[in-house]
């Protein structure tokens, strides 16, 4: 484990508990790592994003900390205007050659490495037991050089982060680390689901139970609040058009991986991985903003799409079954005539075996594990809609939803403090 990684760890485990704290003698001060969230997906296989809205969220193993550190120079593009590069630093209109690390806080006091090596060992050997613990050492790495430092401490990060979870709280989350260790077995249902390439699922919560590829928005408050504030939202978004470039004058409108920038799709981004983007006019969008924040937002995207005619994004599906999309349409271009003289909507979309089209002020709420592409068909008009991807909030539960987020944050903070540039789809 590298010195880097040891002194996160501490530093983290300290930040969530006093109950390994060293006498109070200690006349030492510890700081914290620097907790910039918004890191930038990149994206293993092209066949995750699309109308699903952007990345699949998925886990990595052994290779995303340690051996990614080492090539992280030759395997990052230099940024270019599309975004594709490096679409956060877009978003966030960042001057690469003046970033620093900085650290945000200050705490009361540190500790030495020797005190540091045999807390994390204490945690390690109380935590080890845990469904979290159990699951970790189901992995063929466990404690040998080979396994994924983030892994082998995440049973004593959720046991300090969540001192009062049960195991049967956390029994689903199990399984998902589980999955990501690549021991994990899928639900038969999953499986047996022609409609749901099982195989691409990479971030994978077990007894989720039965699912369809649209649901009923009216089960949802996002979805009556987003439709009855249209007008509202329409408005701001029209307001964004107006100061879609940033002071440095790069467009806010991002493709946020390389299908939906060859497939017509770009996104005004107003929350990335969960996270309000820095510098953001959110002046502009207060009510779109609040709604858009009652729902735990996913690691994906949440904003404004816009397809233009004539394009669509191909078949695809998104391989994390925790997340839920929401889309409502913003600007919906009128119908058009087909081939055999009858009017029909230009735009649609495929989710399994069924399609939908857009309704101004009128949301979709689907699963983007079942595969889905989506077409706008007409000559001129674009297709504008908001889109949210945001946790499973009707089949997990507020502390499955918590202890998620905390793994997501802390996956992101251990690729940091490797140095890891771009955190891949390994982190989210």
């Amino acid at each position: 484990m590298t010195r880097s990684i040891t002194a996160l760890a501490a530093t983290c485990l300290f930040l969530s508990t006093d109950a390994f704290a060293p006498p109070k003698t200690s006349q030492h001060h510890r700081h914290s790592p620097s907790r910039n969230h918004s890191s930038l997906n990149d994206k293993k296989k092209s066949t995750t994003g699309g109308g699903g809205g952007g990345f699949g969220g998925g886990f990595g193993t052994k290779s995303s900390s340690s051996s990614t550190s080492s090539n992280k120079k030759k395997n990052t593009p230099a940024r270019g205007k599309s975004g594709r590069a490096d679409l956060l630093s877009a978003l966030n209109d960042d001057d690469a050659s003046s970033k620093k690390t900085k650290a945000e806080k200050s705490f009361s006091r540190t500790f030495v490495k020797s005190e540091q090596e045999q807390i994390l060992n204490d945690l390690a050997a109380r935590s080890a037991t845990t469904a979290i613990g159990r699951a970790v050492a189901k992995s063929p790495h466990y404690n040998t050089p080979d396994m994924d430092p983030f892994w082998q401490l995440l049973p004593s990060l959720i046991s300090t982060k969540f001192p009062s979870a049960s195991d049967e709280d956390l029994r689903r989350v199990a399984g998902m680390v589980e999955h990501s260790l690549g021991v994990g077995k899928l639900d038969e249902d999953v499986v047996n689901d022609p409609w749901r390439p099982h195989e691409e699922l990479h971030a994978y919560l077990p007894g989720m139970g039965e699912t369809q590829p649209f649901m009923d928005p009216g089960q949802l408050e996002l979805c009556r609040l987003m439709s009855e504030n249209y007008e509202v939202i329409k408005k701001e978004y029209e307001a964004l058009l107006e100061e879609r470039f940033t002071p440095r004058g790069k467009d806010r409108f991002q493709s946020v991986t390389s299908m939906n920038y060859e497939s017509g799709w770009k996104t005004m981004v107003l929350f990335y991985n969960g996270h309000r983007i820095k510098d953001f006019p959110y002046h502009l969008c207060p009510v779109t903003t609040r709604i858009l924040e009652t729902v735990p937002l996913a690691g994906r995207i949440a904003g404004f799409n816009r397809q233009q005619p004539q394009s669509g994004i191909p078949l695809h599906s998104d391989g994390n079954n925790m997340w839920l999309t929401c889309q409502m349409g913003i600007n919906v271009p009128p119908e058009i005539i087909n081939e055999n003289g009858e009017s029909v909507p230009a735009a649609h979309i495929r989710v399994g075996p069924e399609t939908r089209h857009w309704k101004a002020g009128e949301c979709l709420l689907y699963d983007t594990t079942y595969e889905h592409e989506t077409f706008n068909a007409h000559p001129t008009e674009e297709r504008v809609v908001l889109h949210v991807d945001f946790f499973n909030i009707l089949k997990m539960t507020k502390l499955e939803i918590e202890v998620l987020q905390y793994i997501y944050e802390m996956r992101e903070q251990f690729m940091k403090a490797e140095g890891v540039a771009k955190v891949g789809a390994q982190v989210l």
